[in-house]
């Protein structure tokens, strides 16, 4: 099988990495066509996987809907028509949907987010969209639900096991309390008109005032007196800093279920929410869901809470791995389609 797999945000490549080299096994050919948003290329070359750039650099917001999307999907339209793949698939998967029409092609969309604008020009062309079982809208006879999260294709205990050696380069070790504070640039085109803390600053005493040291990770800029905060690490170490954290605070739904997998207590501070985000609070209470007028406040409070508290965060992470599957099998059952 010719399978066409693409990536336009850093999170696709920790989604598809595994079942890209596993399909490279069974010998079968996967394309891989990316764009170069954030640390995407860097984290392709991390996990030394063959790829294509088809579009150099990316705007956000409408003028990334407008323009970019336009290009890219041209330029995989025509990559596509080259190459003849059975089966294309995406997150998100506008492009896909489209191209894959267009050409024969089998489209699989993965998605786990409920309000992105790119739904409604993509389902209609999709023929398969994959989504987790808390996903909250229905989207019809083309919706496969599963029991996992899109993290628990990377960070799956069969996947992944933490290295700490991701303290070599910090001023921190393992034994001491610290928590990673995520930033969002609010530039992307789901962001806009939403919002998370009111003042970074002000989070960064809160928690400091506790003994916890504070690592930052930030899309963009950061005050210039928290700089030395940030935490400098290769991108491809995240995982590991998040999983000996002793909690993440942050705008990013994504680094918020990447630490509640892994047993650290999140809190995820942010006017938008996810079915996936709710269901790890209300099931396994390993993440706290901040909206609202009084979003920054609460974050603050329930982030001092877990730093204060004598839960056994081990044993909930147990209990959601015990219920959620690992997402790569996922990937490659719906890949296969048989």
């Amino acid at each position: 099988m010719h399978y066409c797999i693409t990536i336009q945000h850093p999170a696709h490549v920790h989604f598809f990495k595994h079942a890209i080299w596993e399909l490279r096994e069974r010998g079968h050919e996967v394309s891989v066509f990316a764009r170069d948003k954030e640390v995407t290329v860097e984290l392709l070359d991390a996990a030394d996987i063959d790829y294509e750039l088809l579009i150099r650099g990316q705007s956000d917001g409408m003028r990334g809907l407008l323009v970019d999307q336009p290009r890219w999907e041209l330029h995989l339209l025509q990559r596509a028509r080259e190459l003849e793949p059975d089966v294309m698939c995406a997150i998100g998967g506008t492009a896909v949907a489209h191209v894959g029409t267009l050409i024969g092609a089998r489209s699989v969309v993965f998605t786990d987010t409920e309000h992105a604008p790119g739904n409604t020009i993509t389902f209609p062309f999709a023929d398969e969209i994959w989504t987790p079982s808390c996903y909250t809208d229905d989207i019809g006879e083309k919706q496969h639900r599963y029991d996992g999260y899109h993290e628990l294709a990377y960070l799956h205990p069969d996947r992944f096991e933490p290295d700490p050696s991701v303290f070599d380069s910090l001023d921190i070790d393992p034994d001491d309390r610290f928590v990673v504070l995520r930033i969002v640039s609010w530039e992307a085109s789901h962001d806009i008109g939403e919002g998370g803390f009111n003042d970074v600053v002000d989070v960064v005493t809160r928690l400091e005032s506790t003994g916890a040291n504070v690592l930052i990770t930030a899309e963009a800029g950061v005050p210039s007196e928290l700089r030395d905060r940030q935490a400098q690490i290769p991108p491809h170490r995240m995982h590991d800093l998040l999983a000996y954290a002793d909690c993440f605070v942050g705008e990013g739904a994504t680094m918020a279920a990447e630490s509640a997998v892994l047993g650290t207590p999140a809190v995820y501070v942010n006017s938008l929410r996810m079915g996936y985000t709710d269901e790890i609070e209300a099931k396994y209470g390993l993440l706290v869901n901040c909206q609202g007028a009084y979003r920054h406040q609460r974050a603050i409070d329930s982030a001092v809470a877990m730093l204060e508290s004598d839960t056994a965060w081990d044993e909930r992470q147990a209990q959601l791995l015990e219920a959620r599957t690992d997402t790569t099998a996922v990937i490659l059952e719906a890949l296969d389609g048989s």
